[in-house]
């Protein structure tokens, strides 16, 4: 009977740890949750959805403005929950975000979109290392968050690219802010191009414009505001064009993951000798995969999405959190002129790389 009781006191003990365990994550999750709600209802109003910003940028801008007034004095109670949000609920949302797009989209735009998409991608990539290490001589995850926020798919990729990095939030923040700043430039100067063009007399297609518009915007929700102003064949073409380089960061973070794995500095803090593979990348696609079969109800894919939204949103409230203006300041101007010229190589190179893929697929 008594070592019954002891038992029984050791089970006690252990479901009360693993609940204090759980407890600590509380305050924080709920400071996360509380603001991405908010985000996604300000991104739902009429007035700001017009303006393509979405629930992450007002999610981050919200945690920025609580991190740098009263979450300081929070810090110890909010923290673990805080970075549960920015860790694990970040992985959890970049996986559920393969419900986005399947692989019917990418073969309705044919293999010109593919390809574009794929050149403009690696192409930018390339020109912010070089530009961001060798020219302004950036630290090689600054260079490459704000590369690929500007090559595949805005704060998302930034977000996703982090853990693989292993970046400092205030550089996270640093990259999402050159994808806020070009993206909403975007919104205006694509809609002028199309009539510009024409003005000069290019043929150029609503879809082809739409490819062109998709292949080289920053943000999914940038790229609807500007293809809708100039018709709804663009706009249709453009999200299509736009989720297929979504689709791309999997194999994108896969690489990054092997590169790292090699550079000298993971060798010099004994982290070589093997590629850790993102999973959540990997499963990413997997979910891409399940929505193509298309055996879920809409309505079903439609929760998730919202889920979806609700969990990149907590994360990037946490990463506002933990980001303090003054490490902002410290960065300089330097990363802002490599979103500068990473923004003019997606207008001019960009518009290289579409009229030279059509003309080599005579399209």
């Amino acid at each position: 009977m008594e070592n019954i009781e002891k038992r029984s006191s050791l089970g006690s003990a252990g479901v009360t740890g693993v609940t204090a365990g759980w407890v600590r994550f509380v305050p924080g999750l709920a400071l996360t949750l509380a603001l991405a709600v908010v985000a996604m209802w300000l991104a739902g109003l009429p007035t700001l959805s017009s303006t393509g910003l979405s629930a992450l940028t007002l999610a981050i801008v919200g945690g920025m403005v609580l991190g740098n007034t009263v979450y300081p004095a929070m810090g110890d109670t909010a923290g673990a929950g805080v970075g549960f949000s920015k860790q694990k609920l970040l992985r959890l949302g970049i996986i559920l975000y393969g419900f986005r797009l399947t692989f019917q989209q990418i073969g309705a735009v044919g293999i010109s979109a593919i390809l574009i998409d794929a050149l403009v991608l690696t192409s930018t990539l390339f020109i912010a290392y070089q530009v961001g290490t060798r020219w302004l001589k950036l630290d090689k995850q600054t260079a490459l968050l704000i590369g690929s926020g500007s090559a595949i798919c805005g704060a998302a990729a930034v977000l996703a690219t982090e853990p693989v990095l292993r970046a400092k939030p205030s550089t996270v923040t640093i990259a999402v802010s050159t994808v806020v700043v070009f993206g909403t430039l975007a919104m205006f100067v694509y809609p002028a191009l199309y009539p510009m063009v024409h003005h000069l007399g290019w043929a150029v297609s609503p879809q082809a414009f739409g490819i062109y518009t998709g292949s080289t915007i920053h943000e999914v929700a940038q790229v609807v505001a500007a293809a809708s102003q100039v018709s709804t064949a663009t706009a249709d073409t453009a999200v299509i064009a736009k989720m297929i380089r979504v689709m791309m960061l999997a194999p994108f973070l896969i690489i990054v993951s092997w590169w790292m794995a090699r550079a000298p500095q993971a060798q010099h803090d004994g982290q070589r000798g093997g590629i850790t593979i993102p999973w959540f990348a990997v499963l990413f696609i997997v979910m891409a995969g399940v929505h193509s079969l298309g055996w879920m109800p809409q309505p079903v894919v439609n929760a998730l999405l919202q889920i979806d939204t609700l969990l990149l949103a907590m994360a990037m409230a946490a990463l506002g959190l933990d980001t303090r203006i003054t490490a902002i300041r410290a960065a300089g101007v330097k990363p802002l002129l490599l979103a500068t010229v990473l923004f003019g190589w997606l207008i001019a190179g960009g518009a290289v790389i579409n009229v030279a893929v059509r003309t080599l697929l005579h399209i």
